[in-house]
């Protein structure tokens, strides 16, 4: 059991049957009354989120969460293929199991699937990934990085807003977790 006072972000928790992980909490202790910690929690298993606030102290169970690093293979058939890199077994998620990820998938990309129970609760990928602008707008000469945005087609099928002086064929990284375009690479 871990106590309430002990939650940081990336802490799995069990609570109600399902499993939860810590994205932020504040521990609020007011001039009357008792000490208590307000968290944000993530549903691994559905991708939703709750802010619960606990007494200070409660105790909580802590979910076994196992990590497996795994390697994308490809997709099929709205089917994507990962292949453990230990063992070589491959296993199949559908989109549902995968979410927003599928924009930044790349092939022989190495990731994280989590298991909680035997079964896939999700997917951890890197915070950016590389990817090559296949469509848009000619850049122009002359326009500046604070000059504006346009809109980029990516190699996975993403569109995310770049300035204005990104050409078709450029690679970018872009941050994983929103979406949004961090710099070109060289």
């Amino acid at each position: 059991m871990i106590s309430s006072n002990d939650l940081r972000p990336g802490i799995t928790v069990e609570l109600d049957g399902q499993v939860w992980q810590c994205v932020e909490f504040l521990h609020v202790k007011p001039g009357k009354g008792a000490a208590f910690v307000r968290a944000k929690l993530k549903n691994l298993q559905n991708g939703s989120v709750v802010e619960r606030k606990f007494n200070a102290g409660i105790k909580l169970q802590p979910a076994t969460v196992e990590r497996k690093p795994m390697q994308y293979l490809y997709e099929a058939d709205g089917s994507y293929c990962f292949m453990d890199t230990e063992t070589y077994e491959q296993i199949m998620l559908n989109k549902e199991q995968l979410g927003d990820k599928i924009n930044f998938l790349k092939e022989e990309m190495e990731c994280t699937v989590m298991f909680f129970n035997g079964n896939i609760i999700g997917v951890d990928i890197p915070n950016s990934v590389e990817l090559k602008v296949v469509e848009t707008e000619p850049g122009i000469r002359g326009d500046t990085a604070t000059g504006g945005s346009k809109p980029a087609k990516l190699e996975t099928g993403y569109t995310v807003s770049v300035p204005l002086f990104i050409n078709e064929g450029e690679v970018l990284r872009i941050d994983t977790r929103t979406g949004a375009y961090i710099e070109r690479v060289k």
